[in-house]
């Protein structure tokens, strides 16, 4: 009776994550004004920028973007990993990847992620680098290889890890996807 009880208590906890969810997709308006701030000084600067100066302004809107994405994986991701299903029949233009990704693959796309922003930033230090310190370049660049060998690291650790239950349940056989393809070409012909 207890156990029973303490576990619908702890299921039902779930729920305190969609706050969480709902906070990052504010976060997501945020990063919208931010970039059409940066649209509007691009724009108005745009004459009196250099070559490296457009490079700069569009590298700024590809860093607020690739952050964006980040935000709406996590929040997507995270919601149907945690929290609860989405039924995704009734969205004609839902990502089929996005029902379907499991917590170590969210784990990779964050990372993947992080490492093209922080490229992203170290390139924006580099177009710059009359203004930027040799202690900050090196710690910029320090900074990007532990995010590139943390990622190459989890992607090792899920690799030994699917290898290993792969060897342990044996063969799995095709995808669900494939199976699927296969019998509807075989119904079809």
């Amino acid at each position: 009776m207890i156990e029973r009880v303490l576990e619908r208590v702890l299921f039902a906890s779930r729920w305190l994550l969609a706050p969480f969810y709902f906070a990052l997709a504010l976060g997501l308006l945020a990063l919208m004004a931010k970039a059409c701030q940066r649209v509007y000084e691009f724009g108005v600067g745009y004459a009196n920028l250099s070559e490296a100066g457009v490079i700069l302004g569009v590298l700024a809107i590809v860093d607020l973007t690739l952050t964006a994405s980040l935000i709406v994986i996590v929040i997507f991701s995270g919601y149907v990993n945690f929290v609860s299903r989405i039924d995704t029949a009734e969205h004609k233009d839902w990502p089929e990847w996005m029902a379907s990704i499991d917590f170590s693959e969210l784990k990779l796309k964050l990372m993947s992620s992080i490492v093209a922003i922080s490229a992203i930033k170290l390139l924006e230090s580099f177009m710059e680098v009359e203004h930027e310190s040799d202690r900050d370049l090196y710690f910029l660049v320090g900074i990007h290889l532990t995010f590139v060998a943390s990622t190459l690291f989890l992607a090792l650790a899920d690799w030994f890890g699917h290898s290993a239950d792969a060897a342990h349940d044996g063969p799995a056989g095709p995808s669900p996807a494939l199976r699927e393809k296969v019998a509807s070409r075989s119904e079809v012909g």
